[in-house]
């Protein structure tokens, strides 16, 4: 074996050169532990005899193969640092026993095979793609008993997730962590699949079946940090082997410290792990702020390990897997953070616009009467838009602790809220950039997540849950098959402001148009309506309404434009054509132009299309 890589920090396939593995007649154990003065191993066979390890590289690396065992057993290391000992977790193990015991478990990957080879073989990076994200705690969305399965959720959440018009599931992390209550987020086992909802094979089972329905699986990734168990990386042999120092984040737990190439290698190849090995579609990458600015405050000045170790993985990742995505959660200015490394980047594909999420949510939440005082909360994302590829988020940090879900925070009463939550959603569908949602929101559940309940199914009993469910599905659907709804979301071309500025009736409108159509979306965010409203429209043609947040089958008062719309040219918002409409308290309307009809040709801008038509 040849650790060279491993201890240069470029060590993409470590779980290969470390932890438990099946050998013929027996199993091999192979750990890193630098400052350690002897490593005994410690089984379930027997747990009162113990195996001495050899240290076959100065540089820290222990070994023993251990015949006539098979990977039935559990096992630790005892691990001796002058006259302390210490009994540690495999940090390498692929599965451990179920919390609150805390073993790792000898388990051979080899025996599953996937069946996803046409997914996989058509698998690419394509910024011009649909993605619609329903992100999933995998206890929180359908379940018998204590836990979820993953089995259970293969029959479940799949045929869900097709109906409902998403492209993309997200897992909160799958990681191995001791406490239910961090939903996965302080991770003890940085290659093992929880086993709170069954083995590895499960899991892969899940991606697999998810894949043969052309559904892509995301994991959420933490690699800033780990919990401060005694068991598990902390003072792992001793000595601040992968942690910084003593000094704990503000989650109360350790820093990964990236100046050491090993704790690199370690981290790179647990991502490049799930990736290889699960057939994971992408990895979104937790508090990428604390990655570029020391403990996550840009007063503190840049974090230069957790930048170039970025870069580092980032670069590798996307050279080894080049049809994956990768997503940061970013609350930060920082740029570059989805420029190519090359070009001097971090080289993430997608940044979560946080900027966008709380801009919005602070304006619904307002009452209408102060909104025009507030009117460019709404348009300035499209000032910054372009400057990176950004990932619109209503994510589980929306719905939780205390600050109420996604319908609770509308502003007014019942009614009102869900009035205005369907205006929401209108405007994120036709927004561009790609979407994400948390479970839940979806059927506008009023209880904020907790991991030890699932959904609040029993709520599309009631006519305001089941009818908003469907105008979330019609959107999500509406989404996939209009192209022009996610084509050129990181072209400014292709998206035009028709009136941003109307603060004194607090109505936005905008268009986005492809080769085919142009569909123009409309927000009135107050409770007065409107007849007989002039909107200026780009295109000569005939204008029907595709959805309407007011209609009756989504709980509104029915106050719609049933009839198909004729342009006449009389200017208006500084456009030549214009249409008359009418205009619901809170509605979001959204017309269509079908342009095949008035362009026969390939139109680059939208320029050249007005000046065809």
């Amino acid at each position: 074996m040849n650790f060279d890589k491993f201890f240069s920090g470029y060590e993409l396939e470590a779980w290969k050169l470390l932890g438990a593995h099946k050998k013929d007649g027996g199993v091999e154990f192979a750990v890193w532990a630098p400052h350690a003065s002897a490593v005994e191993l410690m089984t379930s066979r027997d747990w009162e005899k113990t195996i001495p390890l050899s240290k076959i590289d100065e540089r820290g690396i222990w070994y023993v193969f251990v015949e006539n065992m098979e990977c039935i057993y559990s096992y630790r290391y005892r691990i001796h640092n002058g006259k302390k000992v210490y009994e540690k977790s495999d940090p390498y193990a692929y599965y451990f026993e179920r919390r609150p015991s805390n073993a790792s478990c000898m388990y051979d990957l080899d025996y599953f095979s996937f069946s996803d080879d046409i997914y996989m073989s058509k698998r690419k990076v394509d910024y011009d793609a649909p993605m619609n994200i329903y992100e999933v705690h995998l206890n929180g969305f359908k379940k018998e008993g204590e836990f979820a399965t993953y089995r259970e959720l293969k029959e479940t959440l799949i045929p869900y997730v097709k109906k409902n018009g998403f492209t993309h599931i997200e897992l909160l992390p799958v990681f191995e962590h001791p406490f239910d209550g961090s939903w996965g987020y302080q991770a003890s086992g940085f290659f093992a699949a929880t086993s709170r909802y069954g083995t590895p094979y499960d899991l892969m089972d899940l991606i697999n079946e998810c894949h043969n329905n052309d559904i892509g699986v995301i994991l959420d990734a933490v690699y800033v940090h780990f919990v401060t168990d005694e068991w598990s990386l902390k003072k792992f042999d001793g000595s601040y082997c992968y942690e910084r120092n003593a000094n704990k984040s503000e989650w109360d737990t350790y820093y990964f410290d990236f100046s050491k190439p090993e704790v690199i290698s370690f981290v790179m190849s647990s991502a490049n792990f799930f990736l290889k090995r699960y057939h994971a579609d992408g990895l979104r990458f937790d508090a990428v702020s604390h990655f570029v600015y020391k403990d996550g405050n840009s007063d503190k000045g840049n974090n230069v390990d957790g930048i170039n170790f970025l870069k580092r993985m980032n670069f590798h990742l996307k050279k080894e897997n080049p049809d994956i995505y990768l997503i940061a959660e970013d609350s930060t200015a920082f740029e570059g953070v989805t420029k190519p490394v090359e070009y001097g980047g971090l080289g993430f594909d997608y940044k979560w616009d946080l900027g966008w999420m709380n801009d919005t949510l602070k304006y619904y939440e307002m009452d209408p009467v102060y909104r025009s005082y507030h009117h460019h909360q709404i348009t300035f994302s499209m000032a910054y838009f372009y400057s990176e590829r950004f990932l619109l988020p209503f994510s589980h940090d929306e719905v939780v602790h205390s600050k109420r879900t996604i319908i609770d925070k509308m502003w007014g009463s019942y009614e009102d809220k869900f009035k205005q939550v369907r205006n929401l959603y209108v405007y994120m569908f036709t927004h561009p950039g790609k979407k994400l949602n948390f479970m839940g929101n979806e059927i506008a559940m009023f209880r904020e997540f907790d991991e030890k309940e699932e959904m609040d199914w029993f709520m599309l009993k009631y006519p305001a849950h089941d009818s908003f469910a469907r105008l979330f599905r019609d959107l999500s659907l509406t989404y996939k098959a209009h192209p022009c709804l996610y084509k050129g979301d990181y072209n400014g071309n292709y998206y035009r402001w028709i009136d941003a500025d109307n603060t004194s009736q607090s109505i936005y409108s905008y268009y986005r148009y492809d080769n085919d159509e142009c569909l123009v979306t409309i927000l009135n965010m107050t409770p007065c309506e409107y007849r007989n409203y002039r909107i200026g429209v780009p295109f000569a043609g005939i204008y029907e309404e595709m959805i309407n947040s007011e209609k009756d089958i989504y709980g509104g008062v029915n106050m719609c434009n049933y009839k198909p719309i004729k342009s006449v040219r009389r200017k208006a918002h500084g456009l030549d054509q214009s249409i008359r409409i009418t205009i619901a308290p809170f509605a979001a309307i959204v017309f269509r132009v079908d342009l095949k009809k008035y362009a026969t040709h390939n139109i680059n801008d939208v320029k050249t299309l007005e000046a065809h038509i």
